[in-house]
């Protein structure tokens, strides 16, 4: 009558390196004109920011529209803005349309700026995060001999 299915296997973890299974793509989100949001975001996927986020943001791909307002840190790989942006922005590439009003630094691989676009801030070059590097002690100097 009623019969449990046997149990799928669990599918192996791919080893570091080797590609894993293909990712199926995630649906981009909207925060509508209307929504105000107090505390952080995060997203791997495309966010469409229409309306007011008092936090910080990590997602995949920002776009923030002209009614869009942050006040926070925003990391992504990818940053368009036309709204208002209160905070750092670091992403590979970074734009900022002719709309747009950014106060704050700006870390980037790639930045293009729109005449008419309000920057009030450092534009920082993109390092990825590399491996520390070891720096040998400065040998003491030697005592003069008597």
């Amino acid at each position: 009558m009623f019969s449990s299915k046997p149990a799928k296997p669990a599918s192996p973890r791919p080893e570091a390196g080797e590609p894993g299974p293909a990712r199926r793509p995630i649906a981009a989100s909207l925060i509508a004109e209307n929504v105000t949001l107090n505390g952080d975001l995060a997203s791997d996927g495309d966010v469409q920011l229409d309306g007011i986020l008092h936090g910080d943001l990590r997602v995949g791909r920002l776009t923030i529209g002209e009614t869009g307002h942050v006040e926070g840190a925003i990391e992504a790989e990818a940053v368009d803005v036309r709204g208002r942006v209160i905070g750092s922005v670091t992403a590979q590439q970074v734009r900022l349309h002719a709309s747009a009003q950014v106060i704050g630094d700006v870390t980037h691989a790639q930045l293009t700026i729109d005449t008419g676009a309000r920057f009030e801030g450092r534009s920082l070059r993109y390092e990825p995060a590399t491996a520390a590097v070891e720096i040998p002690a400065l040998e003491a100097p030697a005592e003069p001999a008597e």
